[in-house]
Parts: C-alpha cells; structure tokens; sequence
C-alpha cells in the first residue's frame, strides 16, 4: 500500500505540474482490437479483461524486483496512462475564465466531455457535469489502483473509453457497447459511494447523506442498482449547502463560477480524505 500511494501521489503531481502528459494518453489500438474481440457481449468484457489482466500479471512480476522500483515506475506509467483523458483543472480554469458565445460553448464541451449529456450554463446542471468528470478521469482510476493495482486502473478506462459511444465505440453492436456500459458504471459505483461519504465528512453531512437517501427513495431506484447516477445530486446538495451555510466560496447557489469554484474545493478536499484515510492503512500495517 505504501508503493500505491507514493504512485497514486507522485501521478497527481505530474499529471498536474505536467500537463503535456495528457498528449501521452493515446488508446489508437482500442478500436481496432474491440473490432476484432468485440463482436458479442462477452467478446467486449473479454477485450477489455485481457490486456487489464496482462498489465496486472505485469506488475505482479516486477513487484518482486529491486525492492518495487521497478513496480512503482510501471504503475507510475500506468495511473498517468490511466487518468484523465484531460485534466480537470485545466479544463475547470479554461471554463471559468471563457467569455460567453461559441468559447464557453467549447469549454463547457471540454469540461462536460465525461459526462452523460450536455450540460447547460446553470449551477445545477454544471456542477453535476464537473463531479461525474471528477469520477471519470480521476477518481474511479485512483480507487482501482489502490484496491487492485495497475490492472484494475487500466481495467476501467478501456471499459470507460469502450462505452463512450463518441470514442471508441463505433465498432461494436449495441448489445456489446450495454454491456461495456454496465462494467463500467459498476466499477464506478463503490468509487462514487466513497466520494459520497468522503463528502459527507468535509461537507454537510445531513445534506449529503439525506439527498442521497432522497434519491435512492424515488420509484424505480435502488441501493444496490451499482448505478453511479447519485452522485451529481448529491453534489449539488453538498455545494449548496455549504454555501448557504456561508462555508463556501460562493454566496448565491446560482452562481455558476462560485459554485464551480466550491466544487472545486469540494473535490480537493474528497482527495484528501481519500490520501488520509490510504496514509493511515500504510501505518496501520507498519505498526502490525
């Protein structure tokens, strides 16, 4: 654990004090390769299961050489091949400083582009597109990583990037394209419940917890669905609150860019929790 987190911090940092990185994250060879294993349903878990399971038999090997330097340098690549495709700051910077017409248009276009539908210039509508960003490119990658290693980072972006219909998609039938949507959004599932309860505790936690329990409430919803569609709710709910609790950096919850910026926040401190809580698992096994 304590060679993940080193990884997990060292990836984050370069990711994002070294932003052409993100021209290195190319998965050219994707489409071609579900064209050819991809034809059924189980042909697209398969073509996504492999080279996941290559990259993890991978790491098992160099895990024993040279005391895991060798280990940390493969999933120092593998985490940065991983996440993203594009940074969320950068992404985040460009939306909040673009003039209105046809540049906050393609901003918005870029910060949305994780996110399911298109999003429009409301507080609601924004934040939520932000924080499914968040899980996409950041979040889901980094809690794979920590619970399976390399493998189960790589494992999520092709399932990500092979039901993303605008991307790598194009080739599969639509019963393959379901079923690469399902795998991912179950593999999304317990990384969005982490940051849920992440935020319960840096946010308003009656807010957090009761919006989630308000969703999971309405007809046809159900707790154990592995469906991630809570987490915009849930936070608006904690973005909201905060500001109306004057904590935040917003002072109207219809203020795109406060509320923008108290997401932002919002996401660093998840971040931390998640740091902390990996940090404390890393002395926990020392001290036994």
């Amino acid at each position: 654990m304590a060679l993940k987190l080193l990884a997990v911090l060292m990836a984050l940092l370069l990711a994002r004090g070294v932003p052409t990185l993100a021209h290195l994250r190319g998965f050219a060879w994707l489409k071609p390769w579900l064209r050819a294993l991809g034809t059924s349903p189980a042909g697209a878990i398969l073509a996504v299961l492999l080279p996941a399971a290559a990259v993890a038999g991978a790491g098992y090997v160099l895990r024993w050489h040279w005391l895991g330097l060798l280990w940390l340098a493969f999933s120092l690549a593998t985490l940065l091949w991983t996440l993203g495709p594009r940074e969320l700051e950068g992404d985040l910077e460009e939306l909040l400083n673009a003039s209105e017409g046809p540049a906050r248009a393609a901003a918005l276009d870029n910060f949305a582009a994780d996110s399911d539908g298109a999003p429009i210039w409301t507080a609601g509508s924004v934040v939520g597109a932000g924080v499914n960003a968040a899980l996409r490119r950041r979040y889901t990658p980094v809690f794979w990583f920590f619970l399976v290693g390399p493998g189960g980072a790589l494992l999520y972006r092709l399932a990500r990037l092979g039901a993303d219909a605008s991307v790598h998609s194009a080739s599969l039938t639509p019963q393959a394209q379901a079923a690469l949507r399902r795998l991912s959004a179950a593999l999304e599932w317990p990384a969005a419940m982490l940051m849920v309860l992440s935020m319960a505790l840096v946010s308003n936690f009656d807010a957090v917890l009761g919006s989630l329990r308000a969703w999971h409430e309405q007809a046809g919803r159900s707790w154990l669905g592995l469906d991630p569609a809570f987490l915009p709710a849930i936070a608006v709910a904690g973005v909201n609150a905060d500001v109306e609790a004057g904590d935040g950096y917003a002072v109207d919850t219809t203020d795109v860019a406060g509320e923008l910026e108290d997401l932002a926040h919002l996401l660093n401190r998840v971040l931390l929790v998640w740091l902390v809580l990996a940090a404390l698992l890393v002395l926990g096994g020392w001290m036994a």
